[in-house]
C-alpha cells in the first residue's frame, strides 16, 4: 500500500479543510451527553450537512448513493475531521457504519434503495438487536423466536445492550427461524430481519451506565409483526450475514476513533507537562508506548480499509485482531489520563473520567477480547479449535 498522498488526494483534503472551516461554526451547541433524544437531533443535522455537502457515505458504493470514494479519500476525511474537532455518527452509528453497510453488501435493490437513502440523509436511526441475557459472547444461542405467518414473520423474545434504541426507528434484528437440534446446529437457523420499532408489541427499557448515561436499552418483543420482505438474505442464512455485519463493526466502524485517541494523548502529554507530572520517567514511557501503539493501530486501519475495498467492500478477518489490540489500548489511554489527573480523575464531570469509564466496555462491545483471540487464532494463526 502506498501511503504517500498524490495531488488529486490533497486537493481533496484542501477542499474539505475549507468545508469543515465553513460548516462547524454553524452547528448549535452540544447539548447535555445524557439527553439522547437532544443528541439525536444534533446528530442528524450534521448528518444532513454531510448529505448536502457530498460527504455522507463517502466510501459506500454510488449505487447504494455513496460517493464511492476511494480507501485513501476515506482515510483523508478521518483525519481531517478528526483534527477539526467535527461530530462523529453519534446516535446513528449502527445504521451508518453496520446496518447500513450490511445492507449495500447483502441487501436487494428495493431494500438499498429504501433503507440507504434515509440512513446517509440522517433521516432515520438504527439500533442493533443482537445480544440478549443469555446470548451475548456465544451470538449463536440467541434464543429470540420469528415464526413465519404468511407474509409476515411473527417475533417474539428479548434484546439487550440495544445501544440508542430509545431514539431508533429501525433495528438489525438477528432471530431464530428454526430451532436448534441435532439436526440443526446453532450457527443455522438464524435470520437478519429489519425491525421497525414502532411496531406493536415493541417495549424498550432504558439502562442505565455505570457513568449514569442510558444508551443501552432492553427490548422486548412480544409477537411483533415484521414483514418477510424486511429480511435481509435468505431465511436461515441469518449467520453468514451476521458475519458480514461483524467484520464491519469490527473491521472499520472504530477508525475515526483511532484519530480521536491520538489527539487524547497529545492532550494527555500537554497535561502532564503542566501539572509537572511529565517528569516521572515511567508517565514518559508509558505516553511513548501508547503513541506506537496507536502510531500502529492507525497504519493497521489504513490496512484494513484498502484490504476491504479490495475484496469488494467487506473487511476481512484482520478486523478481530484491530478491535483486540485497540480495546486494551483504549483502556491504558484512559488509564494513564487517570494518573495525570490525579485526584481529579474521580471528578465525573471531567470528560476523560466519564471516558475512562466507558472504555471499560470496549472489551466486550462488537466481541469480547475472548472472542477476537479465537478468531486470531484458529482464522489467521490456524490453531485447533478449543474443546
Amino acid at each position: 500500500m502506498d501511503l504517500t498522498y498524490t495531488d488529486e488526494e490533497e486537493a481533496f483534503r484542501a477542499r474539505l479543510r475549507e468545508w469543515l472551516t465553513v460548516s462547524l461554526p454553524k452547528l448549535p451547541p452540544k447539548p447535555d451527553p445524557l439527553d439522547w433524544p437532544a443528541r439525536r437531533a444534533c446528530d442528524t443535522t450534521w448528518q444532513r450537512m454531510l448529505y448536502d455537502a457530498g460527504y455522507a457515505g463517502l466510501h459506500w458504493p454510488e449505487a447504494s448513493g455513496g460517493r464511492g470514494a476511494t480507501p485513501t479519500q476515506h482515510l483523508i476525511y478521518l483525519e481531517e475531521t478528526e483534527k477539526a474537532g467535527a461530530p462523529y455518527v453519534g446516535a446513528n452509528f449502527v445504521g451508518l457504519l453496520h446496518a447500513g453497510p450490511t445492507i449495500a453488501a447483502e441487501g436487494t435493490p428495493e431494500q438499498r434503495a429504501r433503507w440507504l437513502p434515509p440512513v446517509l440523509r440522517g433521516d432515520e436511526i438504527w439500533c442493533q438487536g443482537f445480544s440478549e441475557p443469555d446470548a451475548g459472547s456465544d451470538l449463536a444461542a440467541l434464543r429470540t423466536r420469528a415464526v413465519r405467518d404468511g407474509d409476515d414473520y411473527v417475533v417474539t423474545g428479548s434484546k439487550i445492550w440495544t445501544s440508542h434504541a430509545e431514539v431508533a426507528d429501525w433495528c438489525e434484528l438477528l432471530v431464530r427461524t428454526e430451532p436448534i437440534s441435532a439436526a440443526v446446529p446453532k450457527h443455522r437457523g438464524i435470520t437478519w430481519l429489519a425491525l421497525p420499532m414502532d411496531a406493536p408489541g415493541v417495549t424498550v427499557r432504558p439502562l442505565r451506565t455505570l457513568a449514569g448515561s442510558a444508551e443501552f436499552a432492553e427490548v422486548f418483543l412480544d409477537e411483533v409483526r415484521v414483514p418477510v420482505a424486511n429480511r435481509v438474505g435468505a431465511e436461515n442464512d441469518g449467520w453468514r450475514v451476521t458475519m458480514v455485519t461483524l467484520s464491519f463493526e469490527r473491521g472499520t466502524a472504530f477508525v475515526g476513533e483511532v484519530v480521536a485517541c491520538r489527539r487524547t494523548l497529545a492532550r494527555i502529554a500537554a497535561a502532564a507537562k503542566e501539572n509537572g507530572s511529565w517528569d516521572d520517567p515511567a508517565l514518559r514511557r508509558q505516553l511513548g508506548l501508547l503513541n506506537a501503539q496507536f502510531t500502529a493501530l492507525w497504519r493497521l486501519t489504513q490496512w484494513n480499509v484498502s484490504e476491504s475495498q479490495r475484496v469488494g467492500g467487506v473487511p476481512g478477518i484482520g478486523g478481530s485482531v484491530f478491535k483486540l489490540r485497540y480495546s486494551h489500548a483504549r483502556q491504558e489511554l484512559y488509564d494513564t489520563a487517570a494518573r495525570v489527573l490525579g485526584p481529579d480523575s474521580l471528578d465525573l464531570d471531567h470528560e476523560w473520567t466519564l471516558d475512562r469509564l466507558s472504555s471499560l466496555s470496549y472489551t466486550i462491545a462488537a466481541g469480547t477480547s475472548q472472542i477476537q483471540r479465537n478468531i486470531v487464532a484458529e482464522r489467521i494463526l490456524g490453531l485447533p479449535k478449543g474443546r
